[in-house]
């Protein structure tokens, strides 16, 4: 896993390759609407979402050859279905090409953890 040094969500941000930008902005997007009231921080070296004064139970990545999704093992077998082309690992999704994901799949994934409270993490 790649570790960021950056301090902030923002700054984590900004270090990102042009060709996922967007990507990643939309992961973040949808984690800033669907966790209201959670914490957005940085934590393992990447950026997440987790209840007020507790750890993150979401976290998201861009790594070498992936962008990373930890939503926990309960999330993975939820939408298992669904997840078909992404590679999968313990509480890990990881999809290849930025441009491939289903961003409907990455909301109703979020809800999930949402609704479980990251449960099965």
């Amino acid at each position: 896993m790649v570790q960021s040094t950056a301090a902030t969500v923002d700054e984590y941000m900004t270090t990102l390759e042009p060709g996922r930008i967007a990507a990643m902005t939309k992961v973040r997007d949808l984690g800033r609407e669907l966790f209201t009231g959670w914490t957005e921080t940085m934590a393992y070296g990447m950026p997440g979402f987790g209840p007020e004064g507790g750890p993150p139970v979401f976290s998201y990545n861009s790594q070498v050859q992936y962008i990373s999704l930890y939503a926990g093992k309960a999330a993975i077998e939820a939408f298992r279905d669904r997840l078909k082309g992404a590679s999968l690992g313990g509480g890990c999704i990881r999809f290849r090409n930025p441009d491939k994901i289903d961003f409907d799949l990455v909301a109703d994934i979020l809800k999930h953890v949402r609704t479980n409270k990251g449960a099965g993490c």
